[in-house]
C-alpha cells in the first residue's frame, strides 16, 4: 500500500531527493502491519540509518514517527484498534 503519510518522493525529514529508503514506521512484527496500512515514509540513508542522526538509532526521532503514524492511523480507525495492531498506544 502507498503511504497514507507523505505523498512526495523527498525524505520525510531533511527533504532530500536523493537515494531514499522506506521506512516502516512501525517494524519488527509489525512492519508487515505498517505496511498493510500504509504507514510508511521515505528517508534519505542519513535520516534512515545513521547512528545519530537516523530514525534507527535516534529515539526521538523514532518516537515522533510513532506519533505521526498513530495519527494518520487513527484518521480512519479507532485507537482501539491501533492498540489492538500495534501492542499499545503512542499518544
Amino acid at each position: 500500500m502507498k503511504s497514507i503519510i507523505q505523498k512526495e518522493k523527498r525524505c520525510f525529514l531533511c527533504g532530500s531527493i536523493r537515494n531514499l529508503e522506506k521506512h516502516h514506521i512501525f517494524g519488527g512484527a509489525n512492519r508487515k502491519w505498517s505496511e498493510k496500512y500504509g504507514l510508511t515514509v521515505e528517508l534519505c540513508p542519513i535520516c534512515h540509518r545513521d547512528n545519530q542522526e537516523g530514525v534507527h538509532g535516534n529515539r526521538e526521532k523514532m518516537d515522533a514517527l510513532h506519533r505521526i503514524g498513530q495519527e494518520a492511523f487513527e484518521k480512519t480507525h479507532t485507537r482501539e484498534e491501533f492498540r489492538g495492531i500495534f501492542g499499545k498506544s503512542y499518544l
